[in-house]
């Protein structure tokens, strides 16, 4: 399995991006896939995820702000970002957690100018 992610680049605070992670392969076992944060110095941090029936979660930091999406059919996911803020400056990663273990993509940078 791999994955493919883009989308990311230099936003004004308040603005709105798109990620998209294309995965390629069998994931039909998936358990869930989503989406991870790494800012500069930090750790990296879950943002928000798919189960296998659909349900979407998002941590509370993004709450109302970020929603994650699939298109079963595109083998895509989606991280739409809204009212984005400085704070929200990191490398972001797609995931995909299958019955044989886990998966990342490469990571697109997201930069959020004050």
């Amino acid at each position: 399995v791999q994955l493919q992610a883009s989308g990311g680049g230099l936003v004004q605070a308040g603005g709105s991006l798109r990620l998209s992670c294309v995965a390629s392969g069998n994931i039909a076992s998936m358990i869930n896939m989503g989406w991870y944060r790494q800012a500069p110095g930090k750790q990296r941090d879950l943002v928000a995820f798919i189960t296998a029936a659909g349900s979407t979660n998002s941590v509370d930091s993004v709450q109302g702000r970020f929603t994650a999406s699939r298109d079963n059919g595109k083998n895509t996911m989606y991280l739409q970002m809204n009212s984005l803020k400085p704070e929200d400056t990191a490398i972001y990663y797609c995931y995909v957690r299958l019955g044989s273990g886990l998966y990342w993509g490469q990571g697109t940078l997201v930069t959020v100018s004050s």
